[in-house]
């Protein structure tokens, strides 16, 4: 199974207070023995350090970065400029959406890697026609 992850998901695992970490946490226990690649973006990354840090402090937010730059199943990609201005191009047509441009760029990189589930509580992912996984938040 190939997820791309979304900072929904890694906050919900490392902040305990967070209203989706009992299920997050379940779901990928759940996944242990099975082959899994993930992926996830330098934007993303800094969104969820930057949440973790507001959240529970530099220990949470450190402890978060290094065990994610660690870990051998996750691929973190980088937005280059041509995600950027997909991006951006994006982010302006749908005028209609709430979607951050942090959204946009995962919803491209996801399309740029043929990924159609997102690790993710985020329901702007199904706006966008992707699915999420563990399921509807």
């Amino acid at each position: 199974m190939n997820l791309f992850v979304d900072s929904s998901a890694w906050i919900a695992l490392f902040d305990e207070s967070d209203k989706y970490h009992a299920v997050a946490t379940a779901n990928l226990r759940g996944l242990e023995g099975q082959r899994v690649s993930f992926l996830t973006s330098d934007y993303i990354f800094d969104e969820a350090i930057t949440v973790l840090l507001n959240r529970g402090g530099w220990r949470i937010a450190t402890r978060f970065g290094e065990w994610l730059l660690a870990a051998d199943s996750i691929e973190m990609v980088f937005v280059d400029k041509w995600v950027w201005q997909a991006a951006w191009d994006m982010f302006q047509i749908y005028d209609d959406k709430e979607w951050a441009f942090t959204d946009c760029t995962s919803f491209v990189l996801m399309r740029q890697h043929n990924l159609w589930r997102a690790f993710t509580f985020d329901n702007h992912f199904v706006q966008a026609g992707f699915q999420l996984w563990p399921g509807a938040a």
